[in-house]
Parts: structure tokens; sequence; C-alpha cells
């Protein structure tokens, strides 16, 4: 019997649980290993979903919405919620409906639905930070970025400017003709009252001129582009680098914290709630005030994760707790932050990534402002739509209802908790747990949570089993045109029938695997348990959960390795975990802190088929014996006469076999009766090219040669089955003491047959 395909369910419905059939009672989810859970993209782009001009219908008892699932009474005119089982009356405008009049949302073809809701309309802002510690010749890059992005942002969109060095300057956009910037010290950390104070921007103000007014002190920092280009683009122009003379041997005296407090203050006391964001772009490490890294003294290094295992990371502790609250203070006001690290040196991401992560922000790791990789990932950061609105969601909550033999765990992913308790609350924490609502400040299509979910009910629950059960997402948020919106997506899956084998290999239940949303999910929540565990305590977690899956759903006859197999729906998911053990989001060898809080909080945002590319990439091989064709990831497939094409997410890859290098450095291609080879040096460019298209940040281009350096981006991807402990052999080999994919199966294989029966 081969594997569902569940990617076609997620095009039809934004989910995808790692059980599609689940057992009735606690005690036989719990023996599954795997969590149970899903991957939901709340905002995914669905054919044909419909977008309703009115208010949905709320259950009086949970506040679930009214869906296809439901039961209706057309005479009485009552519908009977599929969640807590509440008999609730249609509201009067609904008087009219029957089983040949039905509203959009009972049509049994859309399970998910949007509502506009009747709130005022509100333009986005983004407020620009920028640092100037850097030299002049970059700094001309980020005005180069900043203005061409300007040039193509709808016009509507309020936009706002603050620059630093040692010392904050916020900049009044509302006088063109005598600008002015107020300047704050760097060294110090200002609440949003100070801020307002300090500018004379108190919010009163802004709610007395109402949701559409202009208030005079809005006005001066914060304008709609239409009203203000020519007063950002002077601004940018004049903008100089840190005035400040640096002695020799010490750092540039930089105050990103400060900085984003201003800023944060600046948006809490001008537009508070406003569907906003704040993008940093900062070009070194933070050396002064609050958030520093390290200190002004070259001779201090950048910390290190083995600093942070000896606990020599002594700025570490403290500018992780202020940027958590930080992120608690753009949480509560609506604003996302997004920080774009153009530096060769590590910027603080890793303490940083609380307050990114918790709005719903992004990262972008550069190596200067110059970098393609920087002015691409900023121009598709802030691309409109074919309507001409922002290419995003702001002031996002997303919301969970479930059946009462389920209760919520919790959720990883660029989202906050609300704290939303009640009865579907577990008591078992995974993640942001203790709530059943998170928000997100700012969302795109392709954004993905996880949800860990729980079975509840007790063992001698009958009534339950071989039945469907329901869970429900509500997500809130204000659109890119500005429309207050809400998407209500219920879907259906089902209960197990009962009996001692009913999640064994070879039911329903097995067959209810999607191996592809498990290893996404168990991949957040290894990463996540990485923060507060020893890496070695985390694989070991991962290798017995893997043992105890393989013994209770693999066919085999106890203690013989031999006759061990899995169904399809299992077949794969071993080696995803072999994958998994290998990356970079587990192993931060070789990585600084800062790179890998940046895997890592990418991992917590995309979906499963980039999460499965980042795990595993993806590779094909080109040579004259005909079209592509993907190969395994293997060091058996680099041969001297093909080219190959590695798809990491974070970084393409093309490398060129010794005899294709050297045909190509001979100018062979450059020779008409050549040009099958210069076919075939394009093919593989040309991909490239393609998969760097609309990806988000933009991923590495990186070229390189068998036994070049740069190949090394390829070597450390692929399975070492020949190593340089292994006979010398025709074909190349890893420097490494990794076991191979083969050994590690066949050390599973063992271990599970043992551990079986």
């Amino acid at each position: 019997m081969a594997a569902v395909d569940w990617s076609a369910t997620e095009e039809s419905e934004g989910v995808r649980f790692s059980w599609n059939v689940v057992p009735s009672s606690r005690i036989d989810a719990t023996r599954l290993v795997i969590p149970f859970g899903c991957m939901f993209t709340p905002l995914k782009r669905l054919e044909g979903m419909p977008v309703l001009p009115y208010e949905p219908v709320a259950c009086k008892q949970c506040q679930g919405i009214l869906n296809p699932y439901c039961n209706v009474d057309f005479m009485g005119k009552i519908w009977v919620c599929n969640f807590c089982h509440c008999r609730n009356h249609f509201p009067a405008h609904y008087r009219d409906i029957s089983e040949n009049n039905l509203p959009a949302e009972l049509f049994p073809n859309y399970n998910t639905v949007e509502y506009t809701l009747p709130v005022p309309v509100q333009d986005p802002v983004v407020l620009f930070v920028l640092d100037t510690c850097v030299s002049e010749e970059d700094l001309q890059g980020a005005r180069d970025a900043l203005q061409q992005v300007l040039s193509t942002m709808p016009e509507n969109t309020l936009v706002g400017l603050i620059t630093y060095g040692s010392m904050t300057h916020v900049h009044e956009l509302g006088f063109p003709d005598f600008p002015k910037q107020y300047v704050f010290r760097g060294d110090a950390e200002f609440t949003k009252e100070q801020v307002a104070e300090l500018l004379g921007a108190r919010t009163q103000n802004v709610q007395q001129a109402g949701a559409h007014g202009q208030s005079p002190n809005r006005a001066r920092f914060l304008l709609p582009i239409s009203e203000c280009e020519f007063a950002m683009s002077s601004a940018l122009d004049e903008v100089p680098t840190n005035g400040f003379e640096r002695p020799t041997g010490s750092r540039e005296g930089r105050a990103t914290g400060g900085a984003l407090s201003v800023a944060a203050g600046l948006l809490a006391s001008t537009v508070p709630g406003a569907p906003a964001r704040i993008i940093n772009l900062v070009g070194g490490p933070t050396t002064v005030g609050p958030g520093t890294i390290v200190g002004m003294d070259l001779a201090e290094a950048l910390r290190s994760h083995q600093d942070f295992e000896k606990g020599n990371a002594r700025h570490f502790k403290k500018a992780l707790k202020f940027y958590q609250s930080l992120g608690q203070q753009l949480v509560g006001t609506g604003v996302a932050l997004d920080v774009m690290a153009c530096a060769l040196d590590q910027v603080g991401l890793a303490e940083m990534r609380p307050a990114i992560e918790a709005t719903g922000g992004t990262m972008v790791l550069a190596e200067s402002f110059h970098a393609p990789i920087f002015k691409q990932s900023l121009t598709r950061l802030l691309a409109t739509t074919p309507e001409g609105h922002l290419a995003s969601a702001f002031n996002a909550t997303v919301e969970v209802k479930l059946v009462k033999e389920i209760k919520a765990c919790g959720a990883i992913g660029p989202v906050s908790a609300l704290n939303k308790g009640g009865s579907m609350v577990a008591e078992n924490e995974i993640g942001m747990g203790g709530t059943t609502a998170w928000r997100a400040c700012a969302l795109r299509e392709d954004t993905s949570l996880a949800f860990f979910l729980e079975v509840t009910a007790p063992a001698n629950t009958q009534s339950a089993a071989g039945q469907t059960f329901f869970v429900q997402f509500i997500t809130h948020y204000v659109h890119a045109c500005g429309q207050t919106r809400m998407r209500v997506a219920t879907v259906a899956r089902r209960w197990a029938e009962r009996g001692d084998k009913a999640s064994g290999p070879g039911t329903d239940v097995a067959a209810g695997f999607d191996q592809e949303a498990a290893t996404a999910l168990m991949a957040r929540y290894a990463a996540w348990r990485c923060e507060s565990e020893e890496m070695f305590d985390v694989l070991r977690w991962i290798d017995r959960m893997l043992i105890r899956v393989c013994a209770k759903f693999g066919h085999y006859t106890k203690d013989d390795p031999a006759s061990f197999r899995l169904d399809p729906s299992f077949a794969i998911y071993p080696q995803f975990m072999f994958h998994l053990r290998r990356s970079q989001f587990l192993q931060v060898f070789n990585n600084s802190p800062d790179e890998t809080a940046f895997f890592r909080l990418m991992l917590n945002r995309e979906g499963v088929l980039n999460s499965l590319l980042m795990i595993q990439p993806t590779l094909l091989a080109y040579s004259f014996d005909g079209p592509p064709t993907p190969v395994v990831l293997d060091v058996s497939s680099v041969s001297p006469d093909n080219i190959l094409l590695l798809d990491t997410y974070f970084h393409v890859v093309v490398h060129y076999g010794r005899t294709i290098a050297q045909w190509r450095d001979a100018g062979y291609a450059d020779q008409p009766e050549h040009v099958n080879f210069s076919n075939l040096l394009r093919a593989p460019r040309e991909d490239a090219e393609a998969l760097l298209g609309d990806r988000f940040p933009l991923p590495k281009l990186v070229e390189c040669d068998q036994y070049g350096s740069q190949a090394r981006f390829l070597l450390a991807k692929l399975n070492p089955s020949a190593t340089h402990h292994a006979p010398v052999g025709a074909g190349d080999v890893i420097f490494t003491d990794d076991v191979s994919l083969e050994t590690f199966m066949v050390h599973l294989q063992k271990v599970a047959v043992q551990s079986g029966g």
C-alpha cells in the first residue's frame, strides 16, 4: 500500500497533522510516541476561498464559529456547535436560510472562509532604524536600498526614520524646509512615556484625532510616502557615518538596543495599535547601552557557543533579558521587529531573537549593505501585491477551538502566547503553552505555526471511537489593504476504532501517519528543547523516540534485524531523523550563535515542505547522459563528469565536477562545435536562479568546483557513505567521523527488533 500524499490536503485546508487517525483514549494516544499535532499556515492562499462581507456567527458558550460541520435545524433556525454541542439560535438576518438557501459558511466545500469585520481601515506603518557605524561606502548601499524600496511601496504607507551610532537620532519629516532631529543618549533605555515626553508626542493626542484623523504629533515623525518621499530621500542623503572618532584598537560605539527602545516608544506614543513594523538595518555588534553583546575593546572576542557552555558570555543574560522585555512591549502595541544584519561580524541576533520571534518578525544575514541578499530581501519583505498593498498581514491573533477529548499543549512559531486559559488547555506544555490563543504582530502568506495537541479522554471512553472530531483555527488580522478580517478554518479528522491492535503496523492509525508533517513538528520540538537542554540529551531523546516508533510500527520477527521493514507511511521517517540529527538546527559546531539563531528562527516559520528542504536538501545531477535527474544525497553522487545542484533552502550550490570544470576553464563552452557543453553549463545556473526567484530571505548562491574550498557547502550535506576510514576506492570520500545512513539504519533495525515484543 502506497503512502498517502498529504500535501494535497494542505493545499485545500492549509493544515497537516502528524496523525490523521487518532486513538480515542489518552493511553492509546500516548503510545503513538510521536506527538499529535499539526502544521498550520493561517494565511495560506487557498483557491476559491470566499471573503464574506459580514460578521461571523459564534457559539454563545465556547465562541466557536458556525461551519459546514455543524448540525442545523432549518425549521427551528437552530444550529448545534460541533465543539461544545451547545444549541444556538441563528440571528434574525438568517431567517431565510434553508437546505436550498445556505449562507456561504455552511457550503460543504467551504471549510475555510474569511469575514470582513466593521473596523476602521488603518494604514500600515514602517519605521526604518538605520545603523550609521559603517563605512561611507557601506552606508551609501543602505541609502540606495532604502530609496529604491520606498519608490515601490504603497503611497499610503506611513514611514519614519531613526538613525543611530553611539547616539540615537529621530528624524522629524513633517517640515522638509527645516529638517530637525531629536537626539537621545545611546547608553540608556527609554520607556514609551519618556520618549513621548521628550518628543512632545502624547498618546492622548492621537486618540483625539480619531481613526482617520492625522494627529500633529504623528505627522511630525510618520508620514505617508506620498507626502514625505522627498523629505525621506533628503534625510537619507544627509545621514553621516557615526561622527565620533574611534580610538585605535576599539570597536565602533553602536547603541542598537537604545535605538530600538526609542523606536518602540515612538510608535507606542504616536500610532498605538496601528499595523506597524520596525526594520532595523544593523552593520555590527552592539557595544553601547542596553543589548550590549561585546565591549568596545577589540581584545574582547565576540561570544561563541563554547562561551555559552562555559558561562563566559558575560553580556548575554543581560542583553537577552532586555530584548525579551522589548519583545513584550512590542507585542503589546502590535509592532513587528525585523533585523537585517549586514556585517561579517556577529551583530547580536542570538540575543535579539526573542523580540524578533515573539512579534512575528524575521532576520536576514548578509555581509554588507551592498550585498544582493540584503537588497533583494528588503525588497521582498516590503513587496506589494498585484492590488498595490504590502504583501503582509498585521496584528494577527490565532485561536484554536477543540473538542472536549483534545486539549492544546502549546505552539512553536513566530508568535507569543496570549494567556487565554480554559478547559481546552492541557497541563503538559510544549513551546508556548497555557493558552489557546497566540499573537503575531506580522504574518506572511507562507508563515506556518506548529500546534501540539493532546488526547485527554480516559481509556473507558467508547462513544468517540470511529467517529469524526474537529479542530477550528480562528485568525483575526489586519489585511494589507487596512481591513480587519477573520479567517475561520475548520478541519475534520477521525478517531481510530477501538482494540488492542488499533495503532499497530498496518492499521488505519499507521496509514494515517504523515511522516513529513511529523518530521517538521519533531524538528521544531527538538530545536525548542535545545534552548534549555544539552544537545547530547536532545539527540538521545530523538534516538529513543525513533527506536520506539520503529519497534511499535515496524514489521519484524523479534531479534531478527533482517526481517525488519516499515509501512510506506513510515518508510522515510528514519531517514529524516538521520538528517535532522546532523542538521544545523541541532549541531552548532562551526556555526556562530547568530547563525544558529537565524537557522532556528527560519525553521520555526516555514511550512512542511520548506522544513523538509532545510533538513534533507534536494540534489539534482546534470550530465550529457540525459535531462537533470534527482540523485541520492550521498557522496557517491559526486562525479568528475557531472554538475550537481544542491538546494538547502539557505544555500543554493552549483558544483562542477573536475572534468567539467577543466573543460569550462579551457573555454570549450565558447566554441560553436561544443554547443551541448554550453547548454549543460547554462542549465543548472538557470535552475539555480529560478530557486532564488521568490524565496525569502534570498538564499546565498555558491558556485564551486570539485576539490575546491567552496565544495564544503556540498560535502557537509552529503551522506558520508565513503570516508577516510574506509578502503580507498574510485569515488570521493568525506573526512568525518560521522556514521553513514547505512550504518545508522543497521543499528536502528538491530535495537528496534530487540525493543519490540
